[in-house]
């Protein structure tokens, strides 16, 4: 939780949010740790008897989310480490402990995550009106503490489970020897390529950030939302769409291209084509899905038992991808609105309403998904079957040291 803090106060350092008034950046540091974790929050307003606000939020910075998630994860691994079998206890026992802990700090955290502000009317016909009947609207947020920590103990729950399940150097229960042979090959190449995505985008930010300048602005997608942007690239090299629109004052700080295609009256597609018909170079996106996955599908059949078919570690394959695209679409949604109305009179030149929507299609997404994972993990499994055939090479993790053990 800590570490999660500390990423969540320097990108919003970075985005500005250390000048909003009324000493509520410590609130607003609590109320990002609270979303990354699926937290819910929801926005409040105020206006009086003669005006009516409207607003709603819901957003996972997962930069600050993949720092918990990579924590919590080597904490709870780290008894497990380096032993060849353990008791299904040990790990519950953990997992437990951490459990108590966690909620403890969550719903303080919950609890701290408020604030009010005074919404300035600007100078226009809202400005004028609300001077002269005294109205001062606010808006704010809060946090439902009891969905805050169901949904926080559900975020853990999935963390330590993928961590247990991913991780080769952690002792597999002895009743489930299955994972460390079916499930924990593709898990841990899956990781990788996650986190692979993370790496290019980190190096491609910094590389934006030293030659065309903005580095605030960069350093907050970075530590806030960089996965975001990286696992949204992922998902449409593999020929998903999402649709998303941008209006009013909210943004993000997201390369030029998405801002172009998002910004626009209407709900907009964001896929291959409509990318393309701005920037052609967005066809390598294909091109790094194409090569990023074959290497995964690859190392997971390195380290899958050498008795595995080509076909099954593609359905192996094509389930993990699967599953994959599924925790990307549902963990980067976003959409937020906020609006004001005086008297019947809206947004009159005070730019006070916006939307802000990014939703995946999610049933072609993960058919899709399931087709790459098919084609690569056939190819990975046939590459990997051809270089154990070629080196001779020593039984790798997970790989039976000899025949009698791989038929048993």
């Amino acid at each position: 939780m800590a570490a999660m803090g500390v990423v969540a106060a320097l990108g919003l350092w970075a985005a500005g949010a250390a000048d909003l008034p009324g000493d509520a950046f410590p609130r607003v540091v609590a109320a990002t740790v609270v979303t990354a974790v699926g937290g819910s929050m929801r926005l409040t307003g105020n206006a009086g008897m003669l005006a009516e606000t409207h607003a709603g939020v819901t957003v996972m910075p997962l930069s600050v989310s993949l720092t918990g998630a990579l924590v919590l994860g080597a904490g709870f691994l780290h008894p497990l480490r380096h032993r060849a079998a353990a008791g299904a206890r040990e790990p519950a026992f953990g997992a437990a402990r951490i459990a108590v802990l966690w909620l403890a700090a969550l719903t303080g955290l919950a609890f701290a995550a408020r604030q009010r502000f005074a919404v300035d009317l600007g100078d226009g016909v809202l400005g004028a009106v609300g001077g002269l009947l005294g109205v001062e609207p606010e808006v704010g947020f809060t946090t439902d503490v009891g969905q805050t920590a169901g949904f926080g103990l559900l975020w853990l729950a999935g963390v330590l489970a993928s961590a247990l399940l991913s991780a080769r150097t952690a002792a597999v229960p002895a009743r489930l020897p299955w994972l460390g042979t079916r499930v924990r090959p593709v898990a841990y190449a899956l990781v990788v390529l996650l986190l692979s995505y993370v790496v290019l985008g980190l190096v491609v930010a910094l590389v934006t950030a030293g030659t065309r300048g903005h580095p605030a602005q960069t350093f907050a997608l970075i530590l806030l939302g960089l996965p975001n942007l990286t696992w949204l690239a992922f998902t449409i090299g593999l020929g998903a769409t999402w649709h998303g629109r941008v209006d009013g004052p909210f943004g993000l700080p997201v390369p030029r291209l998405l801002d172009e295609v998002l910004r626009t009256p209407d709900v907009s597609t964001l896929d291959l084509g409509t990318l393309a018909g701005h920037d052609g170079r967005v066809w390598w996106l294909v091109v790094v899905d194409a090569v990023l996955l074959s290497a995964a599908a690859f190392l997971a059949g390195v380290l899958a038992p050498a008795a595995t078919r080509p076909w099954r570690h593609a359905v192996h394959m094509a389930v993990g991808l699967v599953l994959t695209v599924l925790l990307v679409c549902l963990s980067g949604r976003i959409s937020a609105h906020y609006g004001l109305s005086l008297l019947g009179i809206g947004d009159v030149g005070g730019g006070l309403s916006g939307e802000l929507l990014l939703r995946p299609r999610l049933w072609s997404a993960l058919g899709l998904a399931a087709l790459w994972g098919l084609v690569t993990g056939f190819l990975g499994a046939a590459a990997a079957r051809r270089v154990r055939r070629r080196d001779g090479a020593p039984p790798g993790p997970g790989r039976p040291a000899s025949g009698r053990a791989g038929r048993g």
